[in-house]
């Protein structure tokens, strides 16, 4: 991905970064498309009918994955606070759709997968959180 090069060259970062910030977006991304595919992965499924919770928290995870990684890659204007609260979201959405995946990953690859992304975005969105919070204060 390319966020660390373009924030960078953001002119209100002055090169400065949030390392942290930064590969939260990258997993916030990352995560959107795994939840995408393993939504999809489970409408394949024969028992398509006992993954409908985990198809549903994927596509809300997703959803979520994508507001917080838009919001976090914007440098104008920025408000700490609204970004702080989506990225705590991403991470209960994160840890909600994991917990399912995993449920389902002994019997389905897709899920183990999906649930790795979500367990790794979700605690880099709380770090992330907290970077803003220290930032801010």
């Amino acid at each position: 991905m390319h966020a660390r090069q373009m924030i960078s060259t953001h002119p209100h970062t002055h090169s400065n970064t949030n390392d942290v910030l930064i590969r939260c977006i990258e997993a916030c991304f990352d995560c959107e498309q795994s939840c995408i595919a393993c939504a999809d992965a489970c409408l394949g499924e024969e028992m398509v009918e006992q993954l409908t919770r985990c198809i549903r928290l994927n596509l809300d995870c997703a959803d979520v994955c994508r507001t917080a990684g838009s919001l976090a890659t914007r440098r104008t204007g920025s408000n700490g606070t609204t970004l702080r609260a989506v990225l705590e979201a991403c991470g209960l959405a994160c840890r909600a759709c994991g917990d399912e995946c995993d449920r389902h990953a002994q019997r389905h690859q897709h899920c183990a997968v999906c649930a790795q992304a979500c367990r790794e975005c979700g605690r880099l969105c709380q770090e992330a959180a907290q970077s803003i919070e220290a930032l801010s204060s």
